[in-house]
């Protein structure tokens, strides 16, 4: 065994124990154990085992992001006080005064990327496990042979079987393969632009939006679902449905997040603070502080201005 088999067998044996679980209650609750849509439940649950498992961290990112994005004007700074300076003494300096910005901000340039390098090692995990099962080789843990042999033969409504990649559908002109990865690809691109679209639209700050950081994400806004588009070419569609839901449980999260914690200043933020001075108004109840009730007053004043006017004359309207 080398040294990668070696560090993703326990990462296998997680995901093959949360799969061949929900495979037991799906089969319990009356599902055919070799149908394809008992399969496709399985890995349902085990996006939102995993994904749920992951929250804390999800949280963190978020933090960290904001915080990155946020001392951007500073690290601007000091890359504009070294510009042109190739010695090893301002490197160094450089460097060390980036990373006290880091610091006093508490984050660092790589806590954003922590969700993504541990959901890859799962993903690769994942695709592995599916791989073996449709050989119709057992796992290294409770994927037995048996289990590996009714997913390797498993279809989804009679017709799509959960083994095949879109690629191998068109070599062998299956339609219903076809039509079911191109769909599952639609809907994975379209997932993971609109999350990200909302990210970036909605939960930034003006000054989030000048700084670099922004327009590299605005690059990768149209780079990752170029790579969806690629990778679903290649992929099983037992590992599509895995994509598409783990894609949905994202953009359902960022929606709650940008709804309930959106990031100080930013659009969210405002449209939040419109929504809570609307239902203490409703509610009968005074702002909570002179803030809020200059916020409520700008909202009402902005609603008032944006209502329809007539254009007929004033007398004309009243003699009619």
């Amino acid at each position: 065994m080398d040294i990668f088999a070696l560090l993703m067998w326990p990462i296998k044996w997680v995901i093959e124990a949360i799969l061949v679980g929900f495979h037991w209650i799906v089969t319990a609750l009356g599902g055919d154990p070799g149908s394809g849509l008992t399969w496709v439940l399985s890995i349902v649950g085990l996006v939102l085992v995993i994904r749920s498992a992951m929250i804390p961290l999800t949280v963190r990112q978020i933090v960290s992001s904001r915080k990155s994005l946020e001392i951007q004007p500073e690290i601007q700074r000091i890359q504009k006080k070294y510009r042109g300076k190739k010695d090893q003494f301002s490197r160094e300096a450089m460097q060390r005064e980036t990373m006290e910005a880091y610091r006093k901000a508490g984050t660092n340039p790589f806590a954003s990327c922590l969700p993504l390098l541990i959901q890859m090692p799962i993903f690769l995990g994942l695709v592995q496990v599916l791989t073996d099962a449709n050989n119709q080789k057992a796992g290294v843990g409770l994927l037995t042979q048996e289990l590996a042999v009714l997913f390797s033969e498993s279809t989804l409504f009679g017709v799509v079987p959960l083994h095949m990649t879109m690629a191998a559908g068109f070599e062998q002109g299956s339609v219903p393969v076809i039509v079911t990865a191109i769909a599952l690809t639609l809907i994975m691109c379209a997932t993971q632009f609109y999350t990200q679209l909302q990210i970036m639209t909605k939960n930034q700050t003006p000054a989030m939006k000048e700084s670099p950081m922004y327009k590299q994400q605005r690059i990768l806004l149209y780079i990752i679902p170029v790579f969806l588009l690629i990778s679903a070419w290649l992929f099983p569609l037992g590992t599509m449905f895995y994509w598409l839901v783990s894609n949905v449980y994202t953009l359902v999260q960022q929606l709650i997040i940008i709804s309930k914690l959106p990031t100080p200043g930013s659009e969210a933020a405002l449209a939040r603070e419109a929504r809570m001075a609307r239902k203490r108004q409703r509610m009968g109840l005074p702002p909570v502080d002179a803030e809020e009730a200059e916020t409520a007053a700008e909202i009402e004043l902005r609603t008032q201005r944006q209502q329809p006017r007539s254009k007929k004359p004033k007398s004309k309207r009243e003699g009619s």
